[in-house]
């Protein structure tokens, strides 16, 4: 009884006759032995048995434990069912939300570059004599000059994640 309970329970968690020796540090032909009844843990052993089962001592002497059933798989198979729905639902939400942030990031690129466009770097007719002036002249500059070199980057890469986006959602 105590050799097939100690199989039934190390299948039902999944562990192989090797895995369970090296948690209990013995061999794995201990591990074999006990299974097919040629020997028995000792009282130390099987405390030590119990804790890596977490199962009480009483249940690895006492009744023959099931080997898994079919409505316990079924129960399985179901709740993995449900998660992978979740998964697939929070994958076409956060392909939505990218979406929907993509759109606004390039409506905000071409009206900047628009705006940028029309003042025609106004600073430069800027008196850099005063301080106050030369900072945010040399701010807005910086500004500009980094626009301009990122945000065509920026807007491909924007454009083209709305189409692969899109064809997703």
């Amino acid at each position: 009884m105590l050799n097939e309970n100690i199989k039934a329970i190390r299948k039902s968690k999944g562990l192989s006759q090797e895995e369970l020796a090296i948690k209990l540090n013995v061999v794995r032909q201990t591990i074999s032995k006990w299974e097919q009844g040629l020997s028995v843990p000792d009282s130390d052993m099987l405390i030590s048995i119990s804790e890596v089962f977490e199962t009480p001592v009483s249940t690895l002497l006492g009744e023959t434990i099931p080997e898994t059933k079919v409505d316990d798989i079924k129960a399985i198979s179901e709740k993995l069912e449900i998660i992978n729905l979740q998964l697939a639902q929070r994958k076409v939400t956060r392909r939505k939300t990218l979406y929907w942030l993509l759109i606004p990031l390039c409506a905000f690129i071409v009206i900047t570059f628009v705006i940028l466009t029309v003042l025609n770097s106004p600073y430069l007719d800027w008196d850099y004599n005063n301080p106050e002036t030369s900072v945010i002249g040399v701010a807005f500059h910086a500004f500009e000059w980094l626009f301009f070199r990122l945000a065509p980057i920026i807007l491909i890469g924007s454009i083209i994640g709305i189409f692969l986006v899109w064809k997703k959602v």
